[in-house]
């Protein structure tokens, strides 16, 4: 990406200054050459392994588009005879082949930050669900797993602890801090007959829960998996450009 605006840079600087000469074409094929070499590398193995199958996404179009710009350019460099006299005229085009390989790869770079800070923001989500339960039964506290609670098992949440299971407040009363799943900072007040979410925060009072939901189906889960679905699935715009691809680079070529 760094090479990529740097040719841009360079080339545009360096013609400015000197003016159009019998090596002004070499020059800028040398710059872009590594970046159609280099950096388009992946945008060609994209292509060539959708290609055995024989379909097309948006890597065979950026290597269509970005090798008959380059190519084209190549031919003007070092056969300029052969555009003589034509409408056509010697004009290069290394700095469309240029742009289109680092803009598409600065929207990667974006996107792979993005998906970073989201698998950053799962593993805080993950990290927040409580390791174990106090757990009600015959009037005595047991303290077990939270994976071996059990949905109808009366869950008992002490002030400044972690509401362990999704469930329904059977007992007490409490602020409970749903920041985490809600965004609002100001704790929401929880009597009988009122839900509690698993990793949210019991800021004062004592509450009798009785588990509704717990392991995969918890709120706090299902959140985690929707997240870890999303990063594993094409956006609706990546998934339209594939549908175009697979019908106008056969068109083209």
């Amino acid at each position: 990406l760094v090479h990529t605006y740097g040719f841009a840079l360079f080339g545009w600087m360096w013609v400015h200054e000197v003016g159009h000469s019998p090596w002004t074409n070499v020059v800028l094929f040398a710059l872009a050459l590594p970046v159609q070499v280099w950096a388009g590398a992946r945008f060609y193995v994209g292509a060539w392994k959708v290609g055995r199958h024989g379909s097309t996404d948006m890597n065979s179009l950026v290597a269509l588009g970005t090798s008959a710009a380059f190519l084209y350019s190549v031919v003007v460099t070092f056969f300029p005879g052969l555009f003589a006299g034509t409408e056509f005229g010697a004009i290069v085009y290394y700095d469309t082949s240029t742009a289109i390989i680092g803009l598409v790869l600065l929207g990667r770079l974006l996107e792979a930050r993005a998906k970073g800070q989201t698998s950053d923001a799962v593993r805080a989500l993950i990290a927040l669900r409580p390791q174990t339960a106090r757990v009600l039964e015959d009037d005595q506290e047991f303290e077990i797993p939270v994976r071996a609670v059990q949905a109808g098992d009366v869950v008992i949440v002490r002030p400044s602890e972690r509401v362990p299971v999704d469930g329904e407040v059977i007992e007490g009363a409490a602020a409970v801090d749903e920041s985490m799943l809600t965004g609002e900072s100001v704790p929401v007040e929880k009597h009988p007959g009122d839900h509690v979410f698993g990793a949210t925060t019991n800021t004062n009072g004592m509450l009798r829960v009785r588990a509704t939901a717990v392991g995969a189906d918890s709120a706090l889960a299902r959140i985690i998996r929707l997240v870890e679905e999303a990063q594993g699935s094409k956006a609706p715009i990546q998934r339209l450009v594939d549908r175009i691809a697979a019908y106008f680079v056969p068109a083209v070529t």
